[in-house]
C-alpha cells in the first residue's frame, strides 16, 4: 500500500473510533474496505503513535478479539472549537466593554498565569527554571525551546508555533499580556521582546537576562 494511501487509512480509522468508541480491526476493516491484516497494521502503527489503546474482549466464541479506541491524544487529533470560541468571546468583550476594562481582564489573567508558571517551575537557577517553562509551553502547544545568548549573561526563549495564533492575530493585545506574563513568571530578571510573528520572522523570542545577585551567579557559572 502506497503512503498516500496510509493517510487517508489511518485518518479513517481514527475518525470511526471517534464516531463508534470502540471497534475491532474486523470491523474496521470491514467498513473501510481492506483487508483485516492491514488494518491490524495500521492499528500497530497508530498504536506507535499513542493514538490508539486496546482492551481484550472474551465475548462470543473463539480466541478474545482487541477492541480499539481512542486514546486522549487521539481525541486531540480532532478540532475542539475552543478557538473559535476564544474569538468570539473575546470579539463580545470588545464590543461591550471599555477598552481599559477588557485590557485589565487580560493583564489579570496574565498574572493568574504566571503565579501558576512560578508555582509550577519551583526555585533554582534561571536555567532550570528556564527548562521547566520550556515543559510547560510545550505541553500547553507551544513549540518552545531556550539558548543562551552571545553575551553569556541572558538566555533567549523562543516558540516557533503557538497555541493562540489565530487570537493574537485579531487582537495583538494578547502579546503585550504574554509579554507582562513572562515578566511575572521572572521578576528577579529583566525580560525583552526580541522578535514577534506578526511582525516578521517565524517565531516569537524574549531576552531573559538576570538581575542582582543571579546574574553575579550566573557569570561565574558560565
Amino acid at each position: 500500500m502506497s503512503a498516500s494511501t496510509q493517510a487517508p487509512t489511518r485518518e479513517a480509522a481514527l475518525a470511526l473510533l471517534l464516531r463508534q468508541g470502540e471497534a475491532t480491526a474486523a470491523q474496521l476493516a470491514e467498513l473501510l474496505g481492506v483487508s483485516v491484516q492491514i488494518m491490524r497494521r495500521h492499528l500497530r502503527s497508530l498504536e506507535d503513535d499513542g493514538l490508539v489503546a486496546s482492551s481484550s474482549s472474551g465475548e462470543g466464541p473463539g480466541r478474545p478479539s482487541n477492541h480499539w479506541h481512542l486514546t486522549a491524544e487521539g481525541h486531540d487529533q480532532f478540532p475542539n472549537g475552543s478557538e473559535n470560541f476564544a474569538i468570539g468571546l473575546l470579539t463580545s468583550l470588545a464590543d461591550s466593554l471599555p477598552a481599559d476594562t477588557v485590557q485589565t481582564l487580560l493583564r489579570q489573567q496574565a498574572i493568574a498565569k504566571a503565579l501558576d508558571y512560578r508555582r509550577r517551575i519551583g526555585t533554582g537557577t534561571l536555567l532550570e527554571r528556564l527548562e521547566r517553562l520550556v515543559e510547560l509551553r510545550c505541553s500547553e502547544g507551544y513549540v518552545s525551546d531556550c539558548h543562551p545568548e552571545p553575551d553569556g549573561l541572558s538566555w533567549c526563549m523562543s516558540e516557533f508555533h503557538c497555541s493562540v495564533s489565530r487570537l493574537a492575530e485579531q487582537f495583538p493585545v494578547l502579546c503585550d499580556q504574554e509579554l507582562q506574563q513572562m515578566r511575572h513568571t521572572f521578576p528577579d530578571c529583566s525580560v525583552e521582546r526580541v522578535h514577534w510573528r506578526l511582525e516578521s520572522g517565524h517565531s516569537c523570542g524574549f531576552r531573559i537576562t538576570p538581575r542582582g545577585a543571579e546574574a553575579a551567579q550566573f557569570s561565574q557559572d558560565g
